[in-house]
């Protein structure tokens, strides 16, 4: 799942949370290590004696997270082997195979890609001498998921912010036609719309939105600010960073945005050249782009973009694996209550301080796994039947970018129609005591009744979203089911009391290193999970028992925008 630095409010924002699926294969600086408990040590806290609800779930991630599974990344024999294990623990708990020709497994055709070569890029004027750009000062180029050659020789019209969204009093393509076109947009979103929905729009909405306008490519314009956060020197540090996408049934990558290809981002110094000539000059829209309220009119700019990628694509095979617990009630049966977790990490990557390579994903997201299981067996032990039936969906290459549960909702083994709500949980840290929990999503739709009830059943209350500005709504597998329209929710133990710290100590030393393991710095709290595991059945129940399926809040941006049920 989702990167650090001192302060919490900073520890959990770009750095700590960017998930920047296009570079997701990118690996945190090295740390020191911490000290390391001797082989003896380690054994005893691993194989610690624990009541039988906790030890079950620390058995599922003594393997998940093991050395010999090698971090379980998308395409590789380890990830196969664990998801083999999972499906036998679905069975197990009495869930039917809801996978692929009566398997547990869904076979997800996976697309490999990267930037072949660093591309070039170049502008002309009328009448005038084409003049090129220099990779990593003026640009860094793209990759394209859909072919192995990009060639485009196209006009370019400035959009703004590139955001079509009038329920915030924006369309920044009124006036312009960009058929055929190239556009170009200001990176990021105004912060005057709200945080989710801006979210959003600064990177899906916007492709999306030039997609719909029949545009050919799209180039992106640093801001100033966002120049500081990440150089475009910085950027082309990673030129040619594996990338990863599913492929459709010519095995052609999807895109989210059909057509149009993001052609790479263009420095201070690449937008300067670009708008040379232009009725407003980049450093009048430059200065603008600081101000939370400019609005930016759209105008064709005088040069026509030549651009030149080339990607290397190559196919590979992962498994979202998928067990079903059938409803009883002869009306609510068919209707299906979809529960995720994924099952990939990031693999093998650089050494840390103590040389170790493994990154191991125990919290990230074994424990996530090991929730879902356990949870399928209370169902078995309640000897009740839920009313509505309930997948258990184990999915891969969310470290690529949600990738298999946009496999999975675009492509779901049961009616498409018939998905009715889903619950995430993606890397919840059960290193301390929660005293509450936070549903990620909760207040856009009927879900978020159910969740504070189910957390007052096991004793703690429900936290609102305490860092609404990080967005973490479209940051998990859960937003795939969004864009399906279906309400959906993103578990995770909440920062009252200790948890804040807990987050920000896992953050800083565990999170996509090594030492995710099963002993590490914080030592997992297996009470803690234990009761993780009880409200998310609580959760599950009671939506699956329900006499009315869950609906969005009326008028939601996602609901409306996604066009799922709604509340009238």
């Amino acid at each position: 799942m989702f990167r650090s630095v001192s302060a919490f409010a900073l520890l959990l924002s770009s750095t700590a949370f960017a998930h920047d699926h296009a570079h997701q294969t990118a690996q945190p600086p090295a740390t020191p290590a911490a000290p390391q408990p001797s082989e003896a040590e380690a054994n005893a806290a691993a194989n610690a004696v624990l009541p039988p609800d906790q030890a079950a779930m620390k058995a599922h991630i003594l393997f998940l997270a093991s050395d010999q599974l090698k971090g379980r990344e998308a395409g590789t024999p380890e990830y196969d082997v664990a998801a083999q294990y999972v499906a036998s623990q679905f069975y197990a708990a009495g869930l039917r195979p809801a996978g692929d020709a009566g398997s547990y497994l869904q076979r997800v055709p996976l697309v490999s890609y990267k930037a072949a070569e660093k591309g070039t890029m170049s502008f002309q004027r009328r009448g005038g001498q084409a003049v090129p750009l220099v990779f990593g000062e003026d640009f860094v180029t793209g990759a394209d998921p859909e072919r192995a050659v990009t060639d485009i020789t196209a006009p370019v019209v400035f959009v703004g912010y590139g955001i079509d969204a009038p329920e915030f009093g924006r369309n920044d393509y009124r006036g312009v036609d960009v058929k055929g076109k190239v556009v170009a947009f200001l990176d990021g979103a105004p912060a005057g719309i709200p945080s989710e929905p801006r979210a959003h729009l600064s990177r899906t909405g916007k492709m999306e939105a030039a997609s719909k306008r029949g545009a050919i490519g799209a180039i992106t314009l640093q801001t100033p600010e966002s120049a500081k956060v990440r150089s475009i020197a910085r950027l082309a540090e990673s030129w040619d960073g594996v990338r990863m996408t599913w492929a459709d049934g010519q095995g052609v990558g999807h895109s989210e945005a059909p057509g149009v290809t993001s052609l790479g981002t263009l420095g201070p110094a690449g937008a300067a050249k670009l708008f040379e000539g232009a009725s407003t000059p980049w450093a009048t829209i430059a200065a603008r782009s600081a101000d939370p309220k400019a609005r930016f009119k759209a105008f064709q700019l005088p040069a026509t973009a030549t651009v030149r990628l080339k990607t290397t694509i190559a196919p590979a095979t992962s498994y979202n694996v998928a067990g079903l617990l059938p409803g009883s009630d002869p009306k609510l049966k068919d209707e299906v209550v979809v529960l995720t977790a994924h099952l990939d990490h990031v693999g093998v990557g650089r050494a840390d301080a103590s040389g170790d390579t493994i990154y191991n994903g125990a919290m990230d997201n074994a424990v996530g796994i090991a929730s879902l299981i356990e949870e399928a067996k209370r169902f078995k032990a309640s000897g009740k039947p839920p009313r509505r039936s309930i997948m258990f969906l184990a999915v891969t290459a969310e470290e690529k970018g949600l990738v298999g549960a946009d496999y999975f909702a675009t492509n779901p083994t049961v009616p498409k129609a018939n998905m009715v709500a889903n619950v995430n949980l993606d890397m919840p840290i059960i290193t301390y005591k929660f005293q509450d929990v936070v549903a990620f999503g909760a207040d856009r739709s009927s879900l978020g009744p159910i969740v504070r009830r189910a957390a007052a059943n096991i004793g703690v209350g429900a936290a609102d979203d305490p860092l609404p500005e990080q967005s973490f709504f479209v940051r998990s597998d859960h937003y795939r089911f969004v864009q399906q329209g279906v309400p959906s929710v993103f578990l995770w133990p909440g920062p009252g009391g200790p948890g804040k710290e807990a987050w920000s100590t896992f953050l800083a030393t565990n999170y996509h290193r090594p030492s995710d393991e099963v002993v590490q710095t914080a030592p997992i709290d297996w009470e803690s999970g234990a009761r993780f595991i009880e409200v998310n059945y609580q959760i599950a129940r009671e939506i699956a028992d329900a006499d009315q399926r869950p609906v969005w809040n009326k008028g939601d941006f996602f609901g409306t925008l996604y066009k799922g049920p709604m509340a009238r």
